[in-house]
């Protein structure tokens, strides 16, 4: 088993990409192989993850960052199948921070909280057919949605209906001060 991760390790860092560049480069100029440079970062990243001060930022910069870039870089291809795998990462993200904007404040106290809710959202973004978006979509978030999605959509066009006459009612409070205070200059 561990020889296939390894290999598996190997493979990732030899393919093109803009991470393997930058770790080619810093080979290049250390001597040091980048094997061993990303082995360094990864420890220190799960290190800080597991016991460093604002883990829960970096955290949420590991679950934001590279699915945003992969995000933008799917929106920019032809395919709809990348843009499908991040639509429903985004849809279960979303999820995940309702669900934890409940239960940060009981559950950033338990240890390693932050090492494993980094695991859980690399799980759900990573390229690997066992993705844990695309299984929590299709098991828990689809069926769900399918089941009310009559009253989410009444519910939603009450509440646009509801703003658009808002936004309206605004506006034209807006212009008729606006004309009030131009016939009075």
């Amino acid at each position: 088993m561990f020889a296939q991760l390894h290999n598996r390790y190997e493979a990732l860092l030899n393919k093109n990409n803009f991470v393997t560049d930058l770790l080619a480069t810093v080979e290049e100029k250390t001597g040091i192989k980048k094997k061993y440079i990303a082995s360094g970062v990864l420890s220190l990243i799960s290190l800080y993850l597991l016991f460093g001060y604002g883990a829960s930022l970096l955290c949420n910069l590991i679950g934001f960052v590279y699915p945003a870039y992969l995000s933008i870089k799917a929106i920019e291809s032809k395919k709809k199948e990348d843009d499908t795998q991040w639509l429903t990462y985004w849809v279960v993200y979303g999820f995940f921070s309702i669900a934890e904007a409940f239960s940060d404040i009981f559950l950033s106290w338990f240890p390693f909280y932050y090492a494993g809710k980094c695991l859980f959202l690399v799980w759900c973004m990573a390229p690997v057919t066992w993705n844990g978006s695309a299984i929590l979509y299709y098991r828990v978030v689809r069926p769900v949605f399918l089941r009310h999605q009559a009253t989410l959509d009444s519910v939603v066009n009450n509440l646009s209906d509801k703003a658009k006459n808002m936004a309206d009612t605004v506006t034209k409070e807006a212009v008729n001060q606006a004309l009030k205070n131009d016939k009075n200059q």
